[in-house]
């Protein structure tokens, strides 16, 4: 009798066991054991690291499992709600937010600070998602206006408190899920052609620090001490690896502190010093079959609105991805954003959690949702 229960227990337990996607799974086991060994390295000296993330791997597994067993009908019903409740905590942020390293981007709630733009992350895509579900059939001009409108209410937001890594993240998932929703080249070239214009007026806009960031991007030796010196020892920790690397835990630019926010934005220094051109090639082939493998859960999704969401989710990926290379390589400025699955840190990681949940969801119920 025992058997038998135990036997009827794993069968009514079993479909919520299995619900990781086998593929995406391996490649993400993958991403964060090479973290662990990157981190191990660029954390000597720091206690407590290696610890801490191993306790943030296990929220982000954990989240990821809660979300890939949620079905994408269930996320429909939420999207109004996330989209509505995150854009009243960017308000409230605007109003009330706590001021921390010269930004106003937290939300003191009872004993804990929120930074509700990562919530934005995924709220507007599901929200994009959802809005163009509803018009699928019916998708006119005015539609992907109200579309760019629902995307740049939180990123203007975003933007004024400062923090433009964060904009830019949302930003490239919410415009994903407009162009994937049938945006016509002409408009797309069109949106182009205003953005170059619209330049020197943005420029105007912009807060000082973010027009030194430019100008060191343009230049990093006009303030080799000051500015311009997290990109100029970048550049150096990935140019001295050569093609093998120095070798693990023999990188000298990490292990003498030259790299700034070694466990964090400039991992990618750390683990190009260590391990080389080869293992850089290593990395770059685990993110493109981690940005594969979204791709064609998109494209096997059953229905408009977890195609949209599928591809705006993997669209994060690729954005943290290659603006995190970009601006270690020095060819992008500096924004403060990690590399996923791989930089050191909690809310990150469990956003990055949230979205590999959401591409499972949606690989699991691809035969499920009603089209």
């Amino acid at each position: 009798m025992r058997i038998n229960e135990r036997r009827s227990l794993w069968r009514r337990m079993r479909p919520y066991l299995t619900v990781f996607d086998g593929p995406l799974l391996t490649i993400l086991i993958v991403l964060l054991s090479t973290s662990l060994v990157t981190l191990y390295s660029a954390s000597i000296g720091i206690p407590g690291k290696i610890e801490d993330q191993l306790r943030n791997i296990f929220m982000c597994f954990f989240v990821m499992w809660l979300v890939a067993n949620i079905k994408p009908q269930n996320m429909m019903r939420i999207a109004v709600p996330a989209y509505v409740i995150t854009l009243g905590l960017l308000v409230a942020v605007a109003l009330v937010g706590t001021i921390k390293l010269g930004a106003r981007r937290w939300l003191h709630i009872g004993v804990i600070d929120i930074q509700p733009s990562e919530f934005a992350k995924l709220a507007v895509p599901l929200m994009l998602a959802w809005f163009f579900q509803q018009r699928q059939g019916h998708l006119r001009w005015h539609s992907y206006a109200i579309g760019a409108m629902l995307l740049l209410l939180p990123v203007g937001l975003i933007a004024r408190q400062p923090d433009l890594g964060t904009a830019l993240l949302v930003v490239a998932a919410g415009f994903c899920v407009i162009f994937l929703a049938g945006l016509p080249w002409k408009a797309l070239l069109a949106l182009v052609a205003a953005g170059a214009a619209s330049m020197p007026v943005a420029w105007s806009m912009m807060h000082d620090y973010q027009r030194e960031r430019v100008m060191t991007l343009i230049d990093p030796t006009s303030d080799p001490l000051g500015k311009g010196f997290h990109i100029i020892q970048s550049t150096i920790a990935v140019g001295s690896g050569g093609i093998t690397g120095k070798g693990w835990t023999h990188g000298t630019q990490a292990h003498l502190e030259f790299i700034p926010e070694r466990t964090t934005d400039f991992i990618f220094a750390v683990y190009s010093e260590e391990f080389g051109l080869i293992g850089n090639l290593f990395l770059m082939l685990l993110y493109l079959l981690l940005i594969g493998r979204g791709l064609m859960i998109s494209a096997n999704a059953p229905n408009f609105f977890t195609r949209l969401l599928a591809g705006a989710t993997t669209m994060i990926f690729f954005t943290y991805a290659f603006v995190n290379m970009g601006m270690v390589s020095g060819i992008l400025p500096v924004v403060g954003v990690p590399l996923p699955f791989m930089s050191y840190g909690g809310t990150a990681l469990l956003t990055l959690g949230l979205a590999s949940g959401i591409l499972m969801s949606v690989q699991r119920n691809r035969k499920l949702v009603q089209t």
